[in-house]
């Protein structure tokens, strides 16, 4: 019924030796049970397109789903210093930080911004998802929250299995 998302201490690969199992947060496997969930007939509001309200929990909880879907193991960051980054996913080798945006505030994530500028962490990119169209900044790339869809876990071309050759031992 439940999705964890476990803190890493750092955001480096691979993301499993920095797993704190003491920290996480958990999200519901369906959109549509947190939604039942809300007070105030928040369904209602939905269907009739109200524009007050704050979707910030719906993105996440989507974002969650997907990457999970898309066979991430689901992660997060927080440090006192640095802030926290909504979720870090290995991909080809490196740790993408993803921040999930309901508002017309996208552009403030001082938690991404310090772990693209921090010289101990090798980020080479990070995703802002939110609504609006495809854009860059620095190292920052933002795209329509509807894209997570198209973020994939790369899949191996072959499998990595090595027969070793014992016949200079006979």
């Amino acid at each position: 019924m439940a999705l964890p998302v476990f803190c890493a201490d750092e955001p480096k690969v691979p993301l499993l030796l920095s797993k704190a199992t003491n920290l996480f947060k958990l999200f519901l496997v369906d959109v549509g049970l947190l939604a039942s969930m809300y007070a105030g007939d928040i369904q209602i509001r939905i269907l009739n397109q109200e524009q007050d309200i704050n979707f910030g929990s719906v993105y996440e909880n989507i974002a969650a789903q997907e990457l999970k879907a898309h066979g991430f193991d689901l992660y997060y960051f927080n440090n006192k210093k640095q802030g926290e980054v909504d979720f870090l996913v290995e991909r080809e080798g490196e740790v993408i930080p993803i921040e999930i945006k309901s508002g017309k505030s996208y552009a403030r994530h001082a938690a991404l911004d310090h772990l693209t500028e921090n010289k101990a962490y090798t980020i080479k990119e990070a995703y802002v998802f939110r609504n609006g169209n495809v854009s860059i900044d620095g190292k920052i790339i933002y795209y329509p929250i509807y894209m997570l869809m198209f973020l994939e876990k790369t899949q191996l071309a072959e499998p990595l299995i090595y027969n070793p050759d014992f016949g200079a031992l006979m």
